[in-house]
């Protein structure tokens, strides 16, 4: 894409808000198939989603390329292709690798905010202000992991999922396993967004308490502002599960095997029964997960982000392995609203693997990882945008009827 010269100006650390997002966009440091420009519905507070693309490759296995281009690995282990302009099915623990329609042009060099001298390639295109150079990491989308569909991105010469590296310049490609359902995509869905970091600024267990005690982020069931003595932190705010509750009461599901396909355009119009086993209340607090089966669960404790912060749900380790515990896990600045809302239960994804597997209420399950945004988004999650899961208890997809 031919494009003058620009300057991209960043001055605080943190993940990029819309604004700074679609300043990527108008330089070309974010860009689409020319047939398929970006959307404004694809800018959410601190992310952007991401697009399916006009084909699917079906391949023998998972892989990272390493030392190749994602379409050499392609060609190494392909099985068929086919179109998905029109709609196609995807067959469950089927891999797939589909070309999305954005890509990245990454800066490979910055000037210094302090000293103001150029200090890379002159022949760029875009020059990036900051002190650092710019990352990307991506993650499903909160329907994705409900759905029980597994998706990760993949970029040429990639030696890990998910994260980009700077100066990356090329294609983005999705791998797509569903589990548990067949689904239905078509070229334009999105199964996963991207956000942009310049710098990687984690915030330390010191800063979380600190600002839970004047601007909480986890409260109890009943509202009230979980006390900070019993705030649990160890390299992030960790999170328990719910299943406690008064009899008959739904406190998760699980998947039902053999189901029939789910078409990802069709929201709020699939029975919960026809895919659904629902998990209720009894005496006791406490459950035995069967291997390789899925459930959803809604975490104990409520939470928000602050609009100032952005937040990533991280996979509790057991230490064992046998527990995989969230699969969607990016909170965007606005979720559980104001201190007044009180806050959203987290929705958990939980499969448990090999063994059979106890789990009871309270028992730790995730933890959040919070980041600061380099400025506050210009809107907010659930109330500046619709958003499905504001104020969510425990919740299915979208695509699942609801009162």
């Amino acid at each position: 894409m031919s494009r003058s010269v620009q300057d991209v100006s960043l001055r605080t650390k943190g993940i990029l808000p819309v604004q700074q997002l679609k300043k990527l966009v108008e330089a070309g440091i974010i860009a689409s198939h020319e047939d398929f420009p970006i959307q404004e519905n694809q800018y959410q507070p601190n992310s952007i989603d991401l697009r399916l693309g006009l084909k699917a490759y079906r391949v023998r296995c998972s892989f990272l390329p390493e030392n190749e281009t994602v379409h050499q690995k392609i060609d190494k282990l392909i099985q068929y292709s086919f179109s998905i302009e029109d709609g196609a099915v995807l067959e469950p623990n089927g891999v797939y690798i589909i070309p999305l329609l954005e890509e990245l042009n990454l800066p490979s060099s910055h000037f210094s905010t302090q000293k103001k001298l150029f200090n890379g390639d002159k022949h760029s295109e875009v020059r990036l202000i900051s002190q650092e150079n710019l990352t990307a990491k991506a993650n499903p989308k909160s329907t994705t992991g409900r759905l029980d569909i597994f998706t990760r991105v993949i970029t040429d010469y990639s030696h890990r999922f998910e994260e980009i590296e700077p100066g990356y310049k090329g294609n983005l490609f999705l791998e797509v396993v569903p589990k548990s359902f067949p689904i239905k995509v078509r070229t334009g869905h999105r199964l996963n967004q991207l956000r942009v970091r310049h710098g990687l600024q984690i915030l330390s267990d010191q800063d979380l308490l600190r600002i839970h005690g004047g601007d909480p982020l986890l409260f109890n069931s009943d509202g009230t502002p979980l006390p900070l003595d019993e705030v649990k932190v160890n390299n992030g705010l960790f999170m328990s599960v719910n299943l406690h509750g008064e009899e008959d009461d739904i406190l998760g599901y699980k998947a039902k095997k053999h189901r029939d396909l789910i078409d990802l355009d069709k929201i709020n119009h699939y029975e919960i029964s026809d895919f659904w086993e629902p998990i209720r209340a009894s005496n006791e607090d406490h459950l035995i997960l069967e291997p390789e089966a899925f459930y959803i669960f809604a975490s104990k404790e409520r939470c928000r982000i602050p609009k100032h912060l952005a937040a990533e749900m991280i996979a509790y380790d057991t230490g064992s392995g046998e527990l995989r515990t969230h699969y969607a896990g990016f909170f965007d600045s606005g979720f559980g609203g104001t201190v007044e809302d009180k806050g959203a239960r987290a929705v958990l994804e939980v499969r448990s693997h090999d063994v059979p597997f106890l789990v009871e209420d309270g028992q730790t399950f995730c933890s959040m990882r919070f980041e600061p945004n380099t400025e506050v988004p210009d809107f907010i999650y659930g109330t500046d945008i619709k958003s499905n899961y504001q104020g969510q208890g425990l919740k299915l997809g979208k695509h699942f009827k609801q009162g």
